[in-house]
């Protein structure tokens, strides 16, 4: 075994506790090109880091020909096994070139470029602990001769530290970002849930409910109540998939009908504009599926338009119980939406209308059997006494029991609206 000498013994251990004493990844990589120049004696030094992902090494820094740092060669990256640096970073096995011009693997290009001369060059795999490659670093022209065994021993030791260095300030550094990632969602999701009404607004002879939980942060779901003078508009949407980008649809979706009850938009003409706005908005792949409800309490008819959304759970107070599908393709797949008028549910004393996402009905219990939504009618049957908060929280703890509480695959979003029985 080479030996090492004590000084540079001492020498590496102090480079270690410098490249440990700081988590920004720039500062290790500056500290471990330096300590691979200072340490060898050598004129210049170069750091490439290894993604496994692409399966290529990066160029993160290197000395120029004047020994500063050069940041020409920041971002090149290349395949493994190709070059030097890409046949170490294969083999793990480090390669001393005494002198580089006699050798065939020696690429002149760079010299040629910059001018520069390289007599040595010793190239070496940056490996973690557990054996995984980290880079591959370069040392260019000994000052005082060429690389020997022991500098190869010194090298190999260095690379160790310097690995070790990069790997946690990498991973410091993708912990910060997740950190990040992590509070910006809680925001989105406490932003998401503020768009939500707190309640269903007070409506004479009805009481309503709406209750939506995104299966990630964000969710894919939304509902509304809004009062109007003759009763309250109800939505329930949901954008294909679940997270930041279903969110901004379906939210696009909540802040559109707002505005458009608001100039006083009937509810086919507003459906109409709202998909030609999110047709025009959103990528041909996404597409929401959206529940319109107008109640008019002076008649007492729930005007229905069910674009891609269903099923509609309409049981009555006899406990007959209609089920209906959805009466429109879903939303922004189509300028031209083919949409009929919309349909009136006459909403007689004590009869029910439940129309939920479909995190409700498909939510697959241990043997992957669907909830289902005669389990749901069923429900309502048995609770049809019970308030309409009581009764989604019914319905929601039993998907939950279903499921034997796993975390939900979809987001889950209902609405029920109950004419009370002495109306």
């Amino acid at each position: 075994m080479t030996h090492i000498p004590q000084e540079i013994l001492y020498r590496i251990l102090e480079v270690s506790q410098q490249l440990g004493s700081t988590a920004d990844t720039r500062s290790v990589q500056v500290g471990v090109v330096n300590c691979l120049r200072d340490v060898l004696k050598a004129e210049r030094a170069t750091v490439f880091e290894h993604d496994a992902a692409a399966g290529e090494l990066v160029a993160v820094l290197a000395h120029g020909p004047d020994g500063g740092l050069d940041e020409s060669f920041s971002g090149i990256r290349f395949p493994v096994g190709t070059g030097l640096a890409g046949s170490v970073a294969q083999t793990r096995e480090m390669i001393n070139i005494p002198d580089a011009y006699s050798d065939d693997r020696f690429n002149p290009e760079i010299d040629k470029k910059t001018g520069y001369r390289t007599r040595s060059l010793l190239t070496v795999p940056m490996c973690s602990s557990e054996g995984d490659l980290v880079g591959v670093a370069q040392v260019l022209n000994k000052k005082d001769g060429v690389f020997d065994l022991q500098d190869e021993a010194i090298a190999a030791a260095l690379a160790a530290q310097c690995a070790v260095a990069m790997r946690r300030s990498r991973l410091i550094e993708h912990r910060v970002e997740l950190e990040k990632v992590q509070r910006d969602l809680r925001l989105a999701r406490e932003i998401q849930q503020s768009t939500f009404p707190s309640a269903c607004p007070p409506i004479a002879g009805y009481d309503c409910a709406g209750y939506s939980e995104p299966a990630e942060d964000t969710g894919g779901d939304t509902w509304d109540a809004v009062a109007t003078g003759t009763g309250a508009v109800f939505l329930v949407g949901d954008a294909t998939g679940h997270g930041i980008g279903p969110a901004i649809s379906v939210t696009q979706v909540r802040s559109m009908l707002r505005m458009a009850l608001l100039l006083g938009a009937d509810p086919k003409p507003l459906v109409d504009h709202l998909n030609r706005q999110l047709a025009a908005d959103t990528p041909p792949s996404r597409f929401v599926t959206a529940w319109f409800g107008v109640l008019d309490t002076m008649t007492h008819t729930l005007s229905s338009i069910a674009a891609g959304q269903g099923p509609l759970i309409h049981l009555h107070a006899d406990d007959q119980v209609d089920v209906l599908a959805a009466d429109a393709p879903p939303l922004g797949i189509m300028a031209d939406l083919p949409l009929g008028d919309p349909i009136p549910f006459k909403m007689e004393p004590g009869d029910l209308f439940f129309v939920a996402s479909d995190g409700f009905a498909e939510a697959a219990g241990p043997d992957r059997e669907m909830f289902g939504t005669d389990r749901i009618i069923d429900l309502l049957r048995e609770h049809r006494d019970r308030s309409s908060v009581e009764i989604l929280q019914v319905i929601r703890d039993r998907v939950v029991e279903y499921t034997a509480y796993q975390p939900a695959d979809d987001d889950r979003t209902a609405v029920l609206i109950h004419r009370l029985p002495t109306s």
